[in-house]
């Protein structure tokens, strides 16, 4: 049986789908459906350098290109979550934007339940040095080029965030 997920983590998922900047998946009706959030709950981080042309990925072993990320623990809100992913998947430390880049559901494993997915964002200079988990290394991508992903959607997805992001629209600039 999944677990229910804890009331602080749950409100800030909650609070954080309401405010994302993009929804998928038909996000918040899946949300609004369920009067109790079950386990796993996941977060994860697009990483965008500051040209706008670049985004920071994993090499992930089944999944191949994705962005960081993972599952959001027990009493830990999405958004810690998304910071602690972002340092152990790339060795990258950043302040994430305040605004909550996208909600979505998804299913990482073929024997998980569709997951709530929050996406968070963060600029980050390509100079940056680069760590992360042994046999799964970060690496930039041209946003113009083409990636093998199990998400193969994130690619529109991302380069629709970033061109946002460089027109000062995710910042509330008009």
């Amino acid at each position: 049986m999944d677990q229910v997920i804890d009331k602080l983590t749950r409100d800030a998922a909650v609070a954080d789908a309401c405010l994302a900047t993009s929804e998928f998946d038909d996000a918040l009706a899946w949300l609004r459906a369920r009067p109790e959030l079950t386990e796993p709950l996941a977060a994860e981080i697009w990483v965008i350098d500051p040209t706008y042309s670049h985004v920071l990925l994993v090499e992930h072993r089944v999944r191949g290109l994705v962005a960081p990320g993972g599952t959001v623990e027990h009493r830990e809100t999405p958004r810690a979550a998304a910071v602690r992913e972002l340092r152990e998947e790339t060795g990258v430390a950043g302040d994430l934007l305040p605004t909550p880049a996208a909600v979505g559901v998804r299913s990482y494993r073929a024997d998980w339940a569709p997951t709530l997915s929050l996406v968070y964002s963060v600029v980050v200079d390509r100079a940056v040095p680069l760590g992360g988990e042994s046999g799964q290394p970060p690496k930039w991508v041209n946003l113009d080029d083409t990636w093998d992903s199990m998400f193969p959607e994130d690619r529109g997805r991302i380069r629709a965030h970033a061109r946002r992001l460089a027109t000062g629209a995710a910042f509330g600039v008009h």
